[in-house]
């Protein structure tokens, strides 16, 4: 039972890349090749940057004697990538999967479901882990000599951290689950929390510079604190320099917490999933219903699906915090930008509009809403398609929620932008309306993708959210979008003045815009009755 249910777990964690979402079928051969090549790419990329890292790491700290902490450095690195990037899934998979009311009707001790639950979510800290050990190991073996032990240790410990992460990710996600069991608005518990942790990520990758450079400077002092603080890494560290004392102390030390973890979610795994979320019960009282036209009901269901999806704010909407904090910053650091954009573009101040829009426009494609919003319906698709209302009319709610939430905060920012580079009328006046027509384009591409590869057989809604190839070509075709036009003015700027040039985009746009509407009007809106 255990082995069969291992099976399903894993091949639901790797349906992203072997399973046609749109058919629910197995992909040809060819599509397997180019999924596996695609995320060889990306994390072939990553792998590059952190092999750079450890790099500038490894051969100064190996040279004084401090090798095992340029591993327990790593070390950390991979803790805090794989954490990141499976923390967000862990609540989900262990407590909202789809199938768990299925399974634990089944003559199955909640015990083995637990179990399985917990190996989807270790293999993939364990994927992010090894984004980081992989290039921390090479580097090792190319600059230090390696005993036959610590090539044998040092290719076990990432096995071993991993567990580690997943004792950090199940943590996390059982603390967000007991708080949400508690509350009623606890998608927002969610969010918050896991803003919170990706503000520490990033306030602690801005400094990650300075950090390598007090490393370098005194790796004893902060050796002697990693020591006192953070005692396994400590012997981590040594283990992979084949210390077979410290590879059985840290291997002792994760498999006491493991254990206990385990058995805290054994205890309460049946009722955190079982847990009805409904929240804190209320006493009805008679109240009158307002009546509202079928757009605006149809726009309300979409805004509820948005805020009562803790995944779908996070991996749809992030763009929307990004922009309001990126205007928070212009208008505090209103004097350093103007000083740093003077000093760059002296003699050049006709391109800051320009600037300006681009990285506007930068920031706004990082919110995709529209662009998972078809596939969410799911298997309950045949309810709003049995409305009287039209395909179109489904649609437009759908491109009316995207355009609400992002062109608020993008048209927010784009003033505190024009506050700083304080540009001419008609540059002020064009700046604002570029960004509304790049949004309404994403807005568009991200609908008219997903009519194209809808996927409505998923368990769990981090499927279409998160491992959808619509999701991925939009951020990505937004950056190219914008990138591409950089690239083309820089091509062109010695025959176009930047602001007849911000003209023609802001036409090019508009045209596409016209374009991919008629097109969701017409042919988009029978696809969607179809489906």
């Amino acid at each position: 039972m255990t082995k069969t249910l291992l099976k399903k777990q894993m091949m639901e964690v790797f349906s992203w890349v072997y399973r046609n979402r749109k058919t629910g079928k197995n992909r040809s051969g060819s599509g397997l090749v180019g999924y596996v090549v695609l995320y060889l790419f990306v994390f072939g990329f990553l792998g590059c940057a952190f092999f750079a890292t450890a790099s500038m790491l490894c051969a100064p700290l190996v040279s004084v004697g401090y090798g095992w902490l340029f591993f327990a450095l790593m070390g950390l690195i991979s803790v805090a990538l794989g954490v990141f990037g499976s923390v967000f899934s862990t609540y989900s998979s262990l407590y909202l999967a789809k199938d768990n009311d299925f399974l634990l009707s089944m003559p199955i001790p909640p015990g083995k479901i637990l179990f399985v639950r917990l190996a989807g979510v270790y293999v993939m800290g364990l994927l992010y882990e090894l984004t980081v050990m992989i290039p921390t190991l090479i580097v090792y073996f190319m600059t230090a000599p390696v005993g036959a032990a610590g090539v044998v240790f040092s290719l076990l410990v990432p096995l071993v951290l991993s567990v580690f992460v997943l004792i950090l990710s199940c943590v996390l996600g059982w603390v967000v689950a007991l708080v949400s069991s508690k509350l009623k608005n606890k998608n927002f518990v969610v969010v918050l929390l896991s803003l919170a942790f990706i503000a520490a990520y990033y306030y602690f990758y801005a400094q990650a510079y300075s950090m390598l450079e007090s490393i370098l400077a005194n790796p004893q002092a902060l050796g002697d604190g990693i020591r006192v603080a953070l005692y396994p890494l400590y012997h981590m560290g040594l283990a992979s320099q084949g210390n077979a004392l410290s590879m059985l102390i840290f291997t002792g030390i994760i498999a006491v917490l493991f254990g206990i973890v385990y058995a805290v979610l054994s205890c309460t795994f049946l009722r955190l999933a079982t847990a009805s979320n409904s929240g804190t019960r209320t006493k009805y009282r008679e109240q009158k219903v307002k009546t509202a036209s079928p757009q605006r009901a149809l726009l309300r269901k979409e805004m509820r699906r948005f805020l009562g999806s803790a995944i779908y704010m996070l991996n749809c909407g992030l763009g929307i915090v990004f922009m309001l904090v990126a205007a928070v910053a212009l208008l505090i650091k209103r004097d350093m930008v103007t000083m740093v954009l003077s000093a760059m573009f002296a003699g050049y101040e006709n391109l800051l509009p320009l600037v300006g829009v681009t990285a506007v426009c930068m920031i706004t494609s990082m919110n995709d809403i529209s662009s998972p919003s078809v596939s969410l319906e799911g298997r309950s698709l045949w309810l709003v398609q049995s409305l009287p209302v039209s395909g179109w009319q489904v649609l437009a709610a759908k491109l009316e929620l995207h355009l609400l939430l992002t062109l608020v905060p993008a048209l927010l920012l784009t003033a505190c932008v024009e506050i700083v580079i304080c540009p001419d009328v008609v540059s002020a006046i064009l700046m604002p309306v570029a960004v509304v027509l790049f949004v309404l384009l994403m807005d568009l591409v991200g609908l008219c993708l997903n009519l194209k590869m809808p996927n409505l057989n998923w368990r769990d809604e981090t499927v279409p959210v998160k491992q959808s190839m619509c999701v991925t070509l939009t951020l990505f075709g937004g950056w190219g979008v914008v990138l591409g036009f950089g690239g083309l003015y820089l091509a062109l700027r010695s025959f176009v003045a930047p602001l007849f040039y911000l003209v023609g985009v802001m036409v090019v746009l508009a045209v596409a815009c016209a374009l991919l509407l008629r097109w969701l009007r017409t042919r988009g809106a029978r696809i969607f009755e179809s489906l």
